[in-house]
Protein backbone atom coordinates (compact mmCIF):
# COMPACT_ATOMS: atom_id res chain seq x y z
CA UNK A 1 0.00 0.00 0.00
CA UNK A 2 1.33 3.43 -0.92
CA UNK A 3 2.20 5.73 1.94
CA UNK A 4 2.69 3.00 4.56
CA UNK A 5 5.86 1.05 5.31
CA UNK A 6 6.43 -1.53 8.05
CA UNK A 7 10.01 -2.67 7.39
CA UNK A 8 13.04 -1.13 5.71
CA UNK A 9 13.81 -4.42 3.95
CA UNK A 10 10.41 -4.96 2.32
CA UNK A 11 10.63 -4.95 -1.50
CA UNK A 12 10.90 -1.40 -2.75
CA UNK A 13 8.16 -0.57 -5.27
CA UNK A 14 7.91 3.20 -5.57
CA UNK A 15 9.98 6.25 -4.66
CA UNK A 16 9.81 10.00 -5.15
CA UNK A 17 13.05 11.74 -6.10
CA UNK A 18 13.87 15.40 -6.76
CA UNK A 19 16.42 16.10 -9.47
CA UNK A 20 18.27 19.24 -8.28
CA UNK A 21 17.74 22.37 -10.34
CA UNK A 22 18.90 25.97 -10.19
CA UNK A 23 18.57 25.93 -6.40
CA UNK A 24 21.68 23.73 -6.17
CA UNK A 25 23.70 26.51 -7.84
CA UNK A 26 22.77 28.85 -5.00
CA UNK A 27 23.69 26.19 -2.46
CA UNK A 28 27.16 25.88 -3.97
CA UNK A 29 27.79 29.61 -3.56
CA UNK A 30 28.43 28.81 0.12
CA UNK A 31 28.40 25.04 0.71
CA UNK A 32 28.82 25.17 4.48
CA UNK A 33 26.07 27.74 5.00
CA UNK A 34 23.84 25.57 2.79
CA UNK A 35 24.51 22.51 5.00
CA UNK A 36 26.54 20.88 2.22
CA UNK A 37 29.60 18.86 3.21
CA UNK A 38 31.89 20.17 0.50
CA UNK A 39 32.10 21.89 -2.89
CA UNK A 40 31.43 19.69 -5.93
CA UNK A 41 30.64 19.77 -9.65
CA UNK A 42 26.94 20.42 -10.22
CA UNK A 43 26.93 19.03 -13.77
CA UNK A 44 28.56 15.79 -12.62
CA UNK A 45 26.23 15.64 -9.61
CA UNK A 46 23.24 15.76 -11.96
CA UNK A 47 24.69 12.95 -14.11
CA UNK A 48 25.13 10.84 -10.98
CA UNK A 49 21.60 11.63 -9.85
CA UNK A 50 20.29 10.56 -13.26
CA UNK A 51 22.28 7.33 -12.91
CA UNK A 52 20.66 6.71 -9.54
CA UNK A 53 17.22 7.07 -11.11
CA UNK A 54 18.00 4.86 -14.13
CA UNK A 55 19.51 2.18 -11.88
CA UNK A 56 16.40 2.07 -9.71
CA UNK A 57 14.22 1.75 -12.80
CA UNK A 58 16.23 -0.56 -15.06
CA UNK A 59 18.05 -2.76 -12.55
CA UNK A 60 15.38 -3.10 -9.89
CA UNK A 61 12.07 -2.21 -11.57
CA UNK A 62 11.30 0.52 -9.03
CA UNK A 63 8.74 3.14 -10.07
CA UNK A 64 10.37 6.58 -9.78
CA UNK A 65 8.33 9.79 -9.62
CA UNK A 66 10.11 13.10 -10.14
CA UNK A 67 9.00 15.44 -7.36
CA UNK A 68 8.50 18.68 -9.31
CA UNK A 69 7.31 16.90 -12.46
CA UNK A 70 4.66 15.03 -10.49
CA UNK A 71 3.40 18.22 -8.85
CA UNK A 72 3.13 19.90 -12.26
CA UNK A 73 1.36 16.86 -13.69
CA UNK A 74 -1.27 16.83 -10.95
CA UNK A 75 -1.71 20.61 -11.18
CA UNK A 76 -2.14 20.34 -14.94
CA UNK A 77 -5.08 17.98 -14.73
CA UNK A 78 -6.78 18.98 -11.47
CA UNK A 79 -8.14 22.45 -10.74
CA UNK A 80 -7.79 22.16 -6.95
CA UNK A 81 -4.21 20.95 -7.28
CA UNK A 82 -3.36 23.93 -9.48
CA UNK A 83 -4.98 26.34 -7.02
CA UNK A 84 -2.91 24.79 -4.22
CA UNK A 85 0.30 25.21 -6.24
CA UNK A 86 -0.45 28.80 -7.27
CA UNK A 87 -1.51 29.93 -3.80
CA UNK A 88 1.63 28.41 -2.26
CA UNK A 89 3.86 30.05 -4.88
CA UNK A 90 2.31 33.48 -4.31
CA UNK A 91 2.98 33.06 -0.57
CA UNK A 92 6.65 32.32 -1.31
CA UNK A 93 7.45 35.35 -3.45
CA UNK A 94 8.01 38.68 -1.70
CA UNK A 95 7.77 42.10 -3.36
CA UNK A 96 9.28 45.06 -1.55
CA UNK A 97 9.66 48.74 -2.34
CA UNK A 98 7.16 51.40 -3.35
CA UNK A 99 3.69 50.36 -2.13
CA UNK A 100 2.05 51.24 -5.43
CA UNK A 101 4.59 49.27 -7.44
CA UNK A 102 4.35 46.29 -5.07
CA UNK A 103 0.56 46.22 -5.34
CA UNK A 104 0.78 46.42 -9.14
CA UNK A 105 3.31 43.57 -9.32
CA UNK A 106 1.17 41.33 -7.12
CA UNK A 107 -1.92 42.10 -9.18
CA UNK A 108 -0.08 41.40 -12.42
CA UNK A 109 1.09 38.02 -11.13
CA UNK A 110 -2.45 37.09 -10.11
CA UNK A 111 -3.92 38.16 -13.45
CA UNK A 112 -1.36 36.11 -15.38
CA UNK A 113 -1.83 32.86 -13.48
CA UNK A 114 -3.15 31.07 -16.57
CA UNK A 115 -0.40 32.49 -18.77
CA UNK A 116 2.53 31.17 -16.81
CA UNK A 117 3.76 27.60 -17.09
CA UNK A 118 3.18 25.43 -14.04
CA UNK A 119 6.95 25.06 -13.68
CA UNK A 120 7.07 28.82 -13.11
CA UNK A 121 5.18 28.39 -9.84
CA UNK A 122 7.27 25.37 -8.86
CA UNK A 123 10.45 27.42 -9.35
CA UNK A 124 9.08 30.23 -7.20
CA UNK A 125 8.67 27.79 -4.31
CA UNK A 126 12.16 26.36 -4.93
CA UNK A 127 13.85 29.76 -4.97
CA UNK A 128 11.60 31.86 -2.72
CA UNK A 129 12.59 35.12 -4.46
CA UNK A 130 12.45 38.58 -3.01
CA UNK A 131 11.81 41.20 -5.72
CA UNK A 132 12.87 44.74 -4.90
CA UNK A 133 11.06 47.32 -7.03
CA UNK A 134 12.34 50.81 -7.51
CA UNK A 135 12.05 53.46 -10.19
CA UNK A 136 15.05 55.24 -11.66
CA UNK A 137 15.02 59.02 -11.98
CA UNK A 138 14.33 58.74 -15.69
CA UNK A 139 11.18 56.77 -14.94
CA UNK A 140 12.45 53.37 -16.04
CA UNK A 141 12.03 50.52 -13.58
CA UNK A 142 14.99 48.61 -12.21
CA UNK A 143 14.10 45.26 -10.65
CA UNK A 144 16.51 43.71 -8.20
CA UNK A 145 16.00 40.07 -7.25
CA UNK A 146 17.48 38.86 -4.00
CA UNK A 147 17.26 35.07 -3.86
CA UNK A 148 19.99 33.82 -1.55
CA UNK A 149 18.67 35.75 1.44
CA UNK A 150 15.38 33.91 1.14
CA UNK A 151 16.67 30.39 1.79
CA UNK A 152 16.17 28.63 -1.57
CA UNK A 153 15.44 24.94 -1.08
CA UNK A 154 18.99 23.79 -1.79
CA UNK A 155 18.60 20.53 0.19
CA UNK A 156 15.28 19.45 -1.27
CA UNK A 157 16.92 16.64 -3.24
CA UNK A 158 17.43 14.79 0.04
CA UNK A 159 13.82 13.64 -0.28
CA UNK A 160 13.95 11.15 2.60
CA UNK A 161 14.06 13.89 5.22
CA UNK A 162 10.87 15.90 4.71
CA UNK A 163 8.77 13.05 6.12
CA UNK A 164 8.83 9.58 7.57
CA UNK A 165 6.65 6.88 6.04
CA UNK A 166 5.46 4.59 8.83
CA UNK A 167 3.00 1.75 9.36
CA UNK A 168 0.26 4.37 9.89
CA UNK A 169 1.06 6.77 7.05
CA UNK A 170 3.15 9.87 6.50
CA UNK A 171 4.52 11.84 9.43
CA UNK A 172 5.47 15.27 8.08
CA UNK A 173 8.76 16.66 9.38
CA UNK A 174 9.65 19.99 10.92
CA UNK A 175 13.26 20.55 9.99
CA UNK A 176 15.80 21.56 12.62
CA UNK A 177 17.76 24.04 10.50
CA UNK A 178 16.23 27.25 9.10
CA UNK A 179 17.79 26.50 5.71
CA UNK A 180 15.45 23.51 5.42
CA UNK A 181 12.39 24.72 7.30
CA UNK A 182 10.25 25.29 4.16
CA UNK A 183 10.76 21.84 2.60
CA UNK A 184 8.13 19.73 4.44
CA UNK A 185 5.22 21.97 3.39
CA UNK A 186 6.28 21.64 -0.26
CA UNK A 187 6.52 17.86 0.09
CA UNK A 188 3.20 17.82 1.92
CA UNK A 189 1.60 19.44 -1.12
CA UNK A 190 2.54 16.44 -3.23
CA UNK A 191 1.31 13.91 -0.67
CA UNK A 192 -2.01 15.75 -0.60
CA UNK A 193 -2.22 15.72 -4.40
CA UNK A 194 -1.45 11.98 -4.38
CA UNK A 195 -4.07 11.48 -1.67
CA UNK A 196 -1.62 9.79 0.70
CA UNK A 197 -2.47 9.88 4.40
CA UNK A 198 -0.56 12.48 6.40
CA UNK A 199 -1.19 11.31 9.96
CA UNK A 200 0.57 14.21 11.69
CA UNK A 201 2.67 17.31 11.05
CA UNK A 202 5.45 17.83 13.56
CA UNK A 203 4.72 21.00 15.51
CA UNK A 204 6.99 23.54 17.23
CA UNK A 205 8.96 23.37 19.42
CA UNK A 206 9.43 19.84 18.13
CA UNK A 207 11.77 19.08 15.25
CA UNK A 208 11.86 15.86 13.29
CA UNK A 209 13.64 14.67 10.13
CA UNK A 210 13.01 11.50 8.14
CA UNK A 211 16.63 10.34 8.23
CA UNK A 212 16.10 9.67 11.94
CA UNK A 213 13.37 7.04 11.46
CA UNK A 214 13.83 3.35 10.70
CA UNK A 215 10.86 0.90 10.48
CA UNK A 216 11.90 -2.60 11.55
CA UNK A 217 8.65 -4.63 11.24
CA UNK A 218 8.10 -5.56 14.91
CA UNK A 219 9.71 -2.38 16.23
CA UNK A 220 10.98 0.99 15.02
CA UNK A 221 13.93 3.26 15.73
CA UNK A 222 13.77 7.04 16.17
CA UNK A 223 17.03 8.96 16.23
CA UNK A 224 17.11 11.89 18.64
CA UNK A 225 19.75 14.62 18.65
CA UNK A 226 20.78 17.58 16.54
CA UNK A 227 18.07 17.20 13.89
CA UNK A 228 15.22 15.41 15.72
CA UNK A 229 14.70 16.71 19.23
CA UNK A 230 12.91 15.11 22.17
CA UNK A 231 9.64 16.96 21.44
CA UNK A 232 9.68 15.74 17.84
CA UNK A 233 10.40 12.17 18.92
CA UNK A 234 7.51 12.38 21.40
CA UNK A 235 5.13 13.46 18.62
CA UNK A 236 6.24 10.59 16.40
CA UNK A 237 5.78 8.21 19.31
CA UNK A 238 2.29 9.54 20.02
CA UNK A 239 0.89 10.27 16.55
CA UNK A 240 3.14 8.94 13.79
CA UNK A 241 3.34 5.16 14.14
CA UNK A 242 1.98 2.16 16.00
CA UNK A 243 4.83 -0.35 16.23
CA UNK A 244 4.67 -2.63 19.31
CA UNK A 245 8.05 -1.31 20.46
CA UNK A 246 10.12 1.79 19.69
CA UNK A 247 13.74 2.51 20.48
CA UNK A 248 14.63 6.18 20.93
CA UNK A 249 18.28 6.35 19.83
CA UNK A 250 20.25 9.25 21.25
CA UNK A 251 22.78 10.67 18.81
CA UNK A 252 26.23 9.79 20.15
CA UNK A 253 29.03 12.30 20.43
CA UNK A 254 31.95 11.13 18.35
CA UNK A 255 34.66 9.65 20.61
CA UNK A 256 37.38 10.95 18.28
CA UNK A 257 36.31 14.54 18.84
CA UNK A 258 36.96 16.47 22.07
CA UNK A 259 34.15 17.03 24.54
CA UNK A 260 32.17 20.16 23.85
CA UNK A 261 33.58 20.41 20.31
CA UNK A 262 31.90 17.49 18.59
CA UNK A 263 30.54 18.05 15.08
CA UNK A 264 26.95 16.74 14.86
CA UNK A 265 27.11 16.81 11.05
CA UNK A 266 29.49 13.81 11.12
CA UNK A 267 26.56 11.60 12.20
CA UNK A 268 23.63 13.99 11.89
CA UNK A 269 20.93 11.38 11.22
CA UNK A 270 20.50 7.80 12.34
CA UNK A 271 20.96 6.62 8.75
CA UNK A 272 24.39 8.25 8.54
CA UNK A 273 25.87 5.63 10.89
CA UNK A 274 23.30 2.80 10.91
CA UNK A 275 21.13 0.98 8.37
CA UNK A 276 19.62 -2.43 7.72
CA UNK A 277 20.34 -4.60 4.67
CA UNK A 278 17.81 -7.27 5.53
CA UNK A 279 15.57 -8.89 8.11
CA UNK A 280 18.53 -10.09 10.18
CA UNK A 281 21.52 -7.98 9.15
CA UNK A 282 22.46 -4.42 10.06
CA UNK A 283 25.40 -2.31 8.91
CA UNK A 284 26.92 0.48 10.95
CA UNK A 285 29.80 1.99 12.85
CA UNK A 286 30.28 -0.06 16.02
CA UNK A 287 32.26 2.86 17.44
CA UNK A 288 29.07 4.95 17.33
CA UNK A 289 26.50 2.20 17.85
CA UNK A 290 28.03 1.31 21.22
CA UNK A 291 27.90 4.97 22.30
CA UNK A 292 24.32 5.56 21.11
CA UNK A 293 22.10 5.22 24.19
CA UNK A 294 18.65 3.71 23.56
CA UNK A 295 15.48 4.27 25.58
CA UNK A 296 12.99 1.49 24.87
CA UNK A 297 9.25 2.21 24.79
CA UNK A 298 6.66 -0.57 24.76
CA UNK A 299 3.12 -0.06 23.49
CA UNK A 300 0.59 -0.10 26.32
CA UNK A 301 -2.92 0.36 24.93
CA UNK A 302 -2.96 3.61 22.98
CA UNK A 303 0.24 4.95 24.49
CA UNK A 304 3.81 3.87 25.20
CA UNK A 305 5.48 3.02 28.48
CA UNK A 306 9.22 3.49 28.94
CA UNK A 307 11.18 0.35 29.80
CA UNK A 308 13.39 0.88 32.85
CA UNK A 309 16.30 -1.00 31.30
CA UNK A 310 18.67 1.29 29.39
CA UNK A 311 20.85 -0.05 26.61
CA UNK A 312 22.84 1.03 23.55
CA UNK A 313 22.06 0.58 19.87
CA UNK A 314 24.66 -2.14 19.34
CA UNK A 315 23.30 -4.35 22.12
CA UNK A 316 19.68 -3.51 21.33
CA UNK A 317 19.97 -4.57 17.68
CA UNK A 318 21.96 -7.67 18.55
CA UNK A 319 19.26 -8.53 21.07
CA UNK A 320 16.70 -8.40 18.26
CA UNK A 321 18.57 -11.13 16.39
CA UNK A 322 20.48 -8.93 13.94
CA UNK A 323 24.09 -9.49 13.00
CA UNK A 324 26.11 -6.31 12.50
CA UNK A 325 28.69 -5.59 9.80
CA UNK A 326 31.10 -3.01 11.17
CA UNK A 327 32.09 0.12 9.27
CA UNK A 328 35.37 1.91 9.80
CA UNK A 329 35.37 5.62 10.61
CA UNK A 330 36.33 6.49 7.03
CA UNK A 331 33.64 4.23 5.55
CA UNK A 332 31.02 5.75 7.82
CA UNK A 333 32.07 9.27 6.77
CA UNK A 334 31.95 8.14 3.12
CA UNK A 335 28.21 7.33 3.30
CA UNK A 336 28.62 3.55 3.50
CA UNK A 337 25.58 3.23 5.79
CA UNK A 338 23.49 5.50 3.57
CA UNK A 339 22.62 2.70 1.15
CA UNK A 340 19.11 1.96 -0.03
CA UNK A 341 17.66 -1.45 0.77
CA UNK A 342 15.85 -2.75 -2.32
CA UNK A 343 14.61 -5.98 -0.78
CA UNK A 344 15.70 -8.43 1.90
CA UNK A 345 19.51 -8.83 1.50
CA UNK A 346 19.73 -6.65 -1.63
CA UNK A 347 21.02 -3.07 -1.46
CA UNK A 348 21.85 -0.16 -3.75
CA UNK A 349 25.11 1.00 -2.20
CA UNK A 350 27.23 4.11 -2.49
CA UNK A 351 30.64 3.32 -3.99
CA UNK A 352 32.60 4.51 -0.96
CA UNK A 353 35.95 4.10 -2.68
CA UNK A 354 35.06 6.88 -5.13
CA UNK A 355 34.32 9.30 -2.27
CA UNK A 356 37.11 8.71 0.24
CA UNK A 357 39.65 11.10 -1.28
CA UNK A 358 37.11 13.95 -1.33
CA UNK A 359 36.14 13.18 2.27
CA UNK A 360 39.79 13.11 3.34
CA UNK A 361 40.57 16.40 1.58
CA UNK A 362 37.62 18.07 3.26
CA UNK A 363 38.60 16.66 6.65
CA UNK A 364 42.21 17.80 6.16
CA UNK A 365 40.96 21.31 5.41
CA UNK A 366 38.87 21.32 8.60
CA UNK A 367 41.80 19.98 10.65
CA UNK A 368 44.04 22.80 9.39
CA UNK A 369 41.49 25.30 10.67
CA UNK A 370 40.81 23.49 13.95
CA UNK A 371 43.30 20.72 14.73
CA UNK A 372 42.02 20.17 18.26
CA UNK A 373 38.54 19.48 17.00
CA UNK A 374 39.29 17.38 13.89
CA UNK A 375 42.87 16.14 14.37
CA UNK A 376 42.11 12.73 15.93
CA UNK A 377 39.27 12.10 13.49
CA UNK A 378 41.58 12.85 10.56
CA UNK A 379 44.31 10.62 11.98
CA UNK A 380 41.91 7.67 12.26
CA UNK A 381 40.51 8.29 8.76
CA UNK A 382 44.05 8.19 7.33
CA UNK A 383 44.73 4.90 9.17
CA UNK A 384 41.52 3.48 7.70
CA UNK A 385 42.57 4.61 4.23
CA UNK A 386 45.98 2.94 4.54
CA UNK A 387 44.28 -0.26 5.74
CA UNK A 388 42.04 -0.11 2.68
CA UNK A 389 45.07 0.26 0.37
CA UNK A 390 46.56 -2.89 1.89
CA UNK A 391 43.39 -4.99 1.87
CA UNK A 392 41.54 -3.47 -1.10
CA UNK A 393 38.32 -4.01 0.85
CA UNK A 394 36.08 -1.02 1.27
CA UNK A 395 32.31 -1.01 1.56
CA UNK A 396 30.46 -2.49 -0.22
CA UNK A 397 33.39 -4.61 -1.47
CA UNK A 398 33.95 -6.32 1.89
CA UNK A 399 34.11 -10.05 2.47
CA UNK A 400 31.49 -9.68 5.24
CA UNK A 401 28.94 -8.58 2.65
CA UNK A 402 29.22 -11.85 0.74
CA UNK A 403 29.52 -13.91 3.91
CA UNK A 404 26.15 -12.56 5.04
CA UNK A 405 24.48 -13.28 1.70
CA UNK A 406 24.00 -9.64 0.71
CA UNK A 407 23.70 -8.78 -2.98
CA UNK A 408 24.71 -5.23 -3.85
CA UNK A 409 24.81 -2.82 -6.75
CA UNK A 410 27.41 -0.10 -6.19
CA UNK A 411 26.90 3.34 -7.71
CA UNK A 412 29.35 6.24 -8.00
CA UNK A 413 27.88 9.31 -6.27
CA UNK A 414 31.08 11.17 -5.45
CA UNK A 415 29.74 14.60 -6.41
CA UNK A 416 26.09 14.50 -5.44
CA UNK A 417 26.94 13.15 -1.96
CA UNK A 418 28.78 16.45 -1.43
CA UNK A 419 25.45 17.83 -0.28
CA UNK A 420 25.76 15.51 2.78
CA UNK A 421 23.82 12.38 1.94
CA UNK A 422 23.74 9.15 -0.08
CA UNK A 423 21.21 6.98 -1.88
CA UNK A 424 19.04 6.53 1.21
CA UNK A 425 18.80 10.28 1.83
CA UNK A 426 17.94 11.02 -1.81
CA UNK A 427 14.91 8.74 -2.03
CA UNK A 428 11.48 9.06 -0.46
CA UNK A 429 10.22 5.49 -0.42
CA UNK A 430 6.42 5.53 -0.47
CA UNK A 431 5.68 1.90 -1.28
CA UNK A 432 7.28 -1.35 -0.10
CA UNK A 433 5.65 -4.78 0.08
Amino acid sequence: MEGRIKAEWEKLRRVVIHRPGIEMFFGLLDPEASLYERAFSQSNALKEHDKLVSTLQSEFGVSVDGFCETISRYAGRDKKAKEMLVETAIEHVEFIGNKKEVALAKKEMTLNVDTYDLDYFVNIILLRPRVALKKNKNGAEAIHIDITARDPLVNLYFMHDQQAVTDKGIFLSRMSKPQRRHEPAFAGMLWKMMKLDVVHKCEAPGTFEGGDFMPMKEFALIGCGDRTNARGAEQMLKHGQSFPEVGIVHQPTHPLMPGGKSDPMVNMHLDTYFNVAGSNIAIGSELLLKRAAVDVYVKDGNSYKKDKKGTNLFDYIRGKGFSIINLSTLEQMSYASNFLCIKDHTILAVESESIVKSVLRNLEFKARLDKKRYGALLSQAKKDYNAFLRSEQMFPHKKEIGQNGIDFYAIDLKNVTGGYGGAHCMTAAIERN
